[in-house]
């Protein structure tokens, strides 16, 4: 299964959830790959993985089809595979509007080793440009993490429309897979209406899991590694291994 972490805002989690819940799966024996689809590369640097030693990135992958398997970097984490990104993307986006099929080549090139893995997480840019659009194209589902903050839906309803038109045009079978709520502070009543207010706007999608606002979160990037190596004890530790458990109930259909 193919998992696009997506939300147009920056600063929401987006990269620290895509990182978090795909070393906590792979912790539990999954055999995950995460695909680095943002310039930033924080997925990269995040997973411990020099941008400027990598030979080949997802840039190779969609602009001159490099095999994506070609790509695959291992990681700290054992069974956590990594497709990483480096400042050539930055360009990407541009380059990609002259390209034939220039919508789907992600979900080609993942054809080829979607069977290697239970579960692809793909880390969007916060744009809803073709990046994000190869990112949808190529996933079964979305997975958007919203930030316990002011303004928090502002802009979702722009993002849900774009899943609506990939969904009509490029990838029928793609379904909003669910909500997380990021960067919670239990110490304001601003966070809690928060969650009451996207607990009411999207129902069940919405995990049941709260990621709190953790330094020790924060901090784990920096390092290189995901808050499951860096600080197993620590509350962000705790809430990823939780929202892993329940992802895992929401797809025990089978992964692959």
């Amino acid at each position: 299964m193919t998992v696009a972490v997506t939300n147009q805002k920056g600063g929401v989690g987006k990269s620290t959830t895509a990182i978090n819940l795909a070393a906590t799966l792979a912790f539990q024996g999954k055999r995950i790959l995460v695909v680095d689809l943002d310039p930033q590369g924080n997925a990269t640097s995040g997973l411990g993985v020099d941008k400027t030693g990598v030979a080949a990135s997802i840039y190779e992958v969609l602009i001159r089809e490099t095999p994506i398997e070609d790509t695959i970097e291992g990681t700290g984490v054992r069974d956590l595979f990594l497709v990483p990104a480096t400042i050539d993307l930055a360009g990407a986006e541009i380059e990609l509007v002259s390209l034939f099929s220039r919508e789907t080549r992600l979900r080609r090139s993942l054809n080829g080793v979607r069977e290697d893995f239970d579960f692809v997480f793909i880390d969007c840019p916060p744009s809803l440009g073709l990046l994000t659009v190869n990112a949808l194209a190529a996933a079964d589902e979305v997975l958007i993490p919203i930030q316990c903050e002011y303004y928090a839906l502002e802009g979702l309803s722009q993002l849900m429309q774009n899943i609506e038109l990939v969904s009509q045009n490029l990838n029928p079978n793609l379904t909003l897979g669910g909500v997380v709520l990021t960067m919670y502070d239990a110490r304001t009543k601003l966070a809690s209406d928060v969650v009451d207010q996207v607990r009411n706007h999207f129902g069940e999608t919405a995990y049941r899991t709260v990621i709190p606002r953790s330094v020790r979160l924060s901090e784990a990037p920096s390092y290189g590694e995901p808050i499951e190596a860096f600080d197993p004890m620590s509350r962000g530790a705790i809430a990823y291994r939780q929202l892993g458990r329940e992802f895992l109930e929401r797809h025990q259909g089978g992964p692959r």
